[in-house]
């Protein structure tokens, strides 16, 4: 095997290091918001998961807390996607429709 064909894995000092080539994943921006609700990776407590707003992060935040505030639960802002605990999609689907959003609910 050549040089060009190989490359680093892992390191000792870092840990796994992700390949050169492999593309940045991108977060749908195609003006649908889209709610589901996720148990995965969280024990089974529910969350209920917004994506596909197409905002600086400041914005986002201060999304997130106006949307916090109207469920009366907690939630939080990670990679561009709002989570927001417990099962509230028809709460959030009525607010964001209320802000002006085109809004789905996905997934089951």
């Amino acid at each position: 095997m050549s040089n060009k064909e190989s490359y680093l894995v892992y390191s000792t000092e870092t840990g796994r290091v992700k390949p050169q080539n492999e593309p940045v994943p991108q977060l749908q921006a195609d003006g649908i918001i889209r709610i589901r609700r996720e148990t995965k990776g969280r024990k089974g407590k529910g969350v209920t998961t917004i994506s596909g707003f197409d905002m600086d992060a400041g914005h986002l935040k201060g999304l997130a807390k106006t949307l916090k505030k109207t469920c009366s639960t907690g939630g939080t802002v990670k990679d561009g996607i709002i989570e927001i605990q417990g099962d509230h999609r028809d709460l959030l689907q009525q607010q964001l429709g209320k802000m002006g959003y085109t809004v789905k609910l996905a997934g089951g």
